[in-house]
């Protein structure tokens, strides 16, 4: 199944507040001796927010005010990102950023979540799907959500940059990677019709360099080689999936967009897909509105 929608620039609300009184009005609790920013509001049954890549939980609080009309929501910063501690020689991986999210979700005693996952969160999503196949997660998954995450690393199509710091000069390049050059690349993954405001691009950067983060962006996006070692294991975590899984694809997106979404169509069993016209990389920043009104109609679809 495949609906396309359209999305504007009006179809976006104004969120919470800047990004300070989203920081203070977090959490923070201790990971292997780091520490944890995290978010939680609302009642209901709980959803998960998953970040990601480059940036942090602050991505979500558009549609944050939205959902938290009907559910628990939650959120946190994964390691090396966002308000979050980034230790400079840290073995970042999928696996761990998961190990963070289950473990966080046990402590708080919560049975069964259902998770909302953009870009980097898509694979940790799929790796918490993956355990629960396993029979070792510690709660329920009981519906997913992805927003344009590299699903099928065979389509995923980075920006040169993201090939550059891959690479063995990554370490230099992110030390010295500049405010023009990284706001040059945020906005492509953005419709050309809906870029992001300056204040937009300031709180992005602010987030980047918060506890030296350039110092750790090559070492974070070893991802793209995890999803290429971990692929046949993540993908069949969507073909086995027991549980609803609807894709939301800003087809404008040049990383992880239309390809993406043809794929999802292609390799998972009863495809669910909503595909926004006009919106980029991210959805839920870019046409927050359209984007809960998608999450509404999956969740009463399945209750």
């Amino acid at each position: 199944m495949e609906q396309v929608m359209s999305g504007a620039s009006g179809d976006t609300v104004q969120g919470l507040g800047s990004l300070e009184q989203w920081q203070r009005a977090g959490k923070w609790f201790s990971y292997g001796g780091h520490a944890i920013f995290s978010r939680m509001a609302g009642e209901g049954e709980p959803v998960v927010f998953l970040h990601g890549f480059p940036t942090a939980s602050w991505d979500w609080n558009r549609l944050w005010p939205l959902l938290a009309q009907h559910h628990q929501v939650l959120t946190l910063d994964m390691l090396g990102f966002g308000f979050s501690d980034k230790p400079p020689l840290y073995d970042y991986s999928i696996e761990d950023q998961a190990d963070l999210f289950e473990g966080w979700i046990t402590g708080l005693g919560l049975k069964s979540v259902s998770l909302f996952a953009h870009d980097y969160g898509c694979s940790v999503a799929q790796e918490l799907l993956a355990r629960e196949q396993e029979g070792v997660l510690s709660f329920h998954i009981r519906q997913v959500g992805f927003l344009n995450g590299a699903l099928f690393p065979e389509v995923h199509s980075p920006l040169l940059i993201q090939k550059l710091l891959s690479s063995p000069v990554g370490g230099l390049l992110s030390l010295g990677l500049g405010r023009r050059t990284f706001e040059r690349n945020l906005t492509r993954l953005f419709a050309p019709g809906n870029p992001p405001s300056a204040q937009d691009l300031e709180d992005f950067w602010h987030l980047l360099n918060y506890n030296n983060g350039r110092g750790v962006v090559h070492r974070l996006i070893r991802f793209m080689e995890e999803r290429r070692c971990h692929r046949d294991r993540w993908v069949g975590a969507l073909q086995n999936a027991t549980q609803p899984l609807r894709l939301i694809s800003g087809v404008a997106d040049p990383v992880s967009g239309a390809a993406m979404a043809r794929r999802f169509q292609e390799l998972v069993p009863d495809p669910d897909v909503v595909t926004l016209r006009g919106v980029g990389h991210y959805p839920h920043f870019e046409s927050s509105n359209i984007v809960y009104l998608v999450w509404r109609d999956f969740w009463k679809e399945h209750h």
